[in-house]
């Protein structure tokens, strides 16, 4: 059978719960079809380049699938009738891959960053040392002589 790689996106509204009960309908519909499920990661919810029907972030979720292409035809007749799922792409491939997806792998480099440092990413916000930050200027001392201006218009 053909092997497909398929990313699909749903709205940020949605709770992690009701992604999983997504999953498992279109995993039904491609077993009831004659394929299987070889692999799934929930990716979490991500911010989105730009707006899509109104949405400015989306729970992404990875399938690698095997299964007929009837399958996969039923489950994405699904999916765009759906209005939680905002938008899918199907890739079909050689061969699946087993280990964790880029996605995954950035994901765990960076919390093994944060652990190194002593902190979670979540206590990064502003003023955390990034762009400004709450390093202390100092005093900025005598300006010296400098004209005035008159900005009112009066000379």
């Amino acid at each position: 059978m053909p092997l497909y790689e398929h990313v699909f996106l749903a709205r940020q509204d949605v709770t992690s719960q009701q992604v999983e009960t997504m999953i498992d309908t279109y995993k039904g519909v491609i077993e009831q079809n004659g394929g299987k499920l070889e692999k799934i990661e929930m990716w979490g919810v991500k911010s989105l380049a730009y707006r899509i029907k109104k949405n400015r972030k989306a729970h992404f979720t990875l399938l690698n699938i095997d299964a007929p292409p009837a399958a996969l035809a039923e489950m994405e007749r699904q999916m765009q009738i759906s209005e939680d799922v905002l938008r899918f792409m199907t890739i079909r491939v050689e061969e699946l891959e087993q280990e964790p997806s880029a996605m995954m792998q950035k994901r765990d480099r960076d919390d093994r960053k944060d652990r190194e440092r002593g902190r979670r990413r979540d206590d990064e916000g502003f003023g955390g040392g990034g762009f400004g930050g709450d390093r202390d200027r100092g005093d900025r001392g005598d300006r010296g002589d400098r004209p005035e201006r008159n900005f009112g218009g009066e000379n």
